[in-house]
């Protein structure tokens, strides 16, 4: 966990996330992680063909970890699980939408409050903070 980009207000884009995912031993693809009721985007990760055929076994949500280049059972560790509820491919089958009943506080290895001090608890979504036109960010 990296808290410094985790925790900053600074606007720091990896745009060579994809490139770097290339580097590993197996092709993935993104997945959004959507919760159906709310609509509201809890995450975004990657699949190889393991984690989608795992996803499907168990009905939850299995990523394929970039980083560490193994499975990522979602929720294995924090009980925060994401419950399969409709996938959805888009048109040039290069990524995956997944609507999710979230069992659990949060879809995000990170913990803290909506104003980023810290927390026990899990944050809901990974996409806690807010980009304003000059390039700062706040906490929703």
């Amino acid at each position: 966990m990296n808290t410094n980009i985790e925790e900053s207000r600074s606007l720091n884009l990896d745009f060579g996330k994809l490139k770097k995912a290339g580097g590993i031993e197996t092709d993935v693809l993104p997945v959004v992680v959507q919760d159906f009721v709310s609509k509201e985007v809890l995450v975004l990760g990657y699949m190889n063909e393991l984690a989608f055929e795992k996803s499907f076994q168990t009905g939850k949500v299995v990523f394929w970890s970039t980083s560490r280049n193994e499975l990522w059972e979602k929720g294995k560790s924090s009980g925060n699980e994401l419950f399969i509820l409709d996938v959805f491919v888009n048109c040039e089958q290069n990524s995956l939408l997944i609507m999710v009943n979230l069992k659990g506080v949060g879809a995000c290895h990170t913990k803290a409050t909506s104003d980023g001090s810290k927390s026990t608890k899990y944050r809901k979504s990974c996409y806690y903070r807010r980009v304003d036109t000059n390039g700062t960010m706040s906490f929703v």
